[in-house]
């Protein structure tokens, strides 16, 4: 009995370090012990346990327990704030280092937000701060999952918040990790209980700083429910809510089906950007070659502008034909008693043909940009070199000028200077007419050949 006691507590115990450092002092060496909390149990392959595969993955008593234990640090919160309230307003000064001595460090960022929302096909939509406030007074969140098909959205998960989640819904640490990290890479996976997708949206704020980021949602499927994740606000979920409630007389909703609407409001935000940029690339193609030179000053700019726009879009949607073919090919192999129907594979089929769809047309308009980029850039050229041109014939016409007057000025010079000018002791003026006309014929001459040889 005691080695299996010892046994079992080694288990549990901390991982102890040993370091030694060396000192000055006469004792010599020194040896420090630290003692750090063990992460096994955090790591990707340590093995989930068998409770939290039971009931479809989905654990129940770990699900309300986590609930209870949610349920008291809120009453804690309460009763806190309640002995804040009543303290005097003395226990408010802040500190030296600049913080209230009531000052939680660990707070949730958007603690205040509805971060959880909750779909069921027997129960209205829930907001709620956390897991614990969805089920309302004589109702436990185990028996609204159980009522019907469920749907759990939320909003900027924490670290904990993720284990806990994949502890009492059975999701596989992998998956965890993915969700945590944030990963970025869309991608479709199939597990044992569930498959999960990953796929990118954008910001569609137009105010934003972040306008056309993008935006990751996590989807985790299972039989009687679905998981979303994202960590910025999105209008997907609750564009897929208004939906449903508008064909819930008509269409059955399941998880594949909630799944499928996800996947297709996101495709559809792409269809009014893309359509904005097919008006512009149409523009600018139409206008490169037109514009007068004047009308010309931001046309590089729009040409850049939508060219990164188009490249955006085009990093978006470059790897979700891939996850949509990926995830019709695995819905044959799901191991469950209910497989995804035909209709839903239709539906996701077509989704795939609108993607690429958009994603051709987004390469042609990359085409047309590109094309109309060189010819802008060409036509740029063409009108400097046109401009060079013109200089030059200027500059060939003032060199020939030159070349006339230069001599014509040197003779007219020698007359200012204090020198003997020929005939002046003469009363005439044959001299200076001489002169003058043998200038103005040299000046014929200069332009005649000039003209003829093409320089004037």
């Amino acid at each position: 009995m005691s080695n299996n006691h010892d046994s079992h507590s080694d288990s549990n115990f901390d991982t102890i370090s040993i370091t030694h450092s060396e000192t000055d002092s006469d004792n010599g060496a020194s040896t420090r012990v630290h003692r750090r909390p063990s992460r096994v149990n955090t790591d990707v392959c340590f093995p989930m346990t068998e409770a939290a595969c039971k009931a479809g993955g989905l654990d129940f008593d770990a699900l309300e327990e986590y609930i209870k234990d949610e349920n008291e640090k809120r009453r804690k919160e309460q009763r806190r704030r309640q002995r804040r309230l009543s303290e005097p307003a003395s226990a408010f000064l802040k500190r030296p280092n600049g913080k209230s001595k009531h000052y939680e460090g660990n707070e949730h960022p958007t603690e205040s937000l509805y971060r959880f929302t909750f779909y069921s096909t027997a129960y209205s939509t829930v907001h709620a701060r956390s897991l614990a406030e969805i089920p309302p007074t004589g109702l436990t969140l185990s028996d609204m999952i159980k009522a019907g098909c469920w749907w759990i959205d939320v909003l900027s998960p924490t670290d904990l918040e993720m284990r806990d989640f994949g502890r009492i819904f059975g999701i596989h640490p992998l998956t965890v990790e993915d969700i945590e990290t944030e990963e970025t890479r869309e991608k479709c996976e199939l597990f044992k209980e569930y498959y999960f997708i990953c796929f990118r949206s954008f910001d569609q704020d137009h105010y934003s700083p972040t306008y056309l980021q993008p935006v990751s949602l996590y989807v985790v499927v299972m039989k009687e429910g679905i998981l979303s994740f994202h960590f910025r606000p999105t209008p997907h979920p609750s564009n897929v809510r208004r939906r449903i409630r508008q064909l819930k007389d008509y269409v059955t909703v399941t998880p594949d089906w909630i799944n499928y609407a996800l996947i297709d409001d996101i495709t559809d935000s792409f269809a009014p950007l893309i359509r904005t940029v097919e008006f512009e690339v149409d523009s600018i193609d139409e206008l490169v070659l037109i514009l007068k030179e004047s009308e010309q000053t931001d046309m590089l700019r729009r040409i850049g502008h939508c060219r990164k726009k188009v490249l955006g879009l085009l990093r978006l949607l470059g790897n979700k034909a891939d996850v949509m073919k990926g995830l019709i090919k695995r819905c044959n192999e799901l191991r469950w008693d209910v497989v995804i129907s035909n209709e839903i594979v239709l539906y996701l089929g077509d989704i795939q043909d609108h993607i690429i769809t958009m994603v051709q047309n987004l390469n042609h308009y990359e085409k047309i940009l590109s094309r109309s980029h060189s010819n802008y850039l060409a036509q740029i050229s063409i009108e400097m070199t046109q401009a060079n041109n013109q200089i030059n014939d200027i500059l060939s016409r003032l060199t020939a000028l030159g070349t006339i007057l230069v001599p014509m000025n040197l003779v007219t010079g020698l007359w200012g200077m204090n020198v003997k000018v020929p005939g002046q002791d003469k009363e005439s003026l044959g001299w200076f007419v001489s002169i003058l006309t043998g200038l103005l014929i040299f000046a014929i001459v200069g332009v005649v050949i000039a003209h003829r040889t093409g320089i004037v």
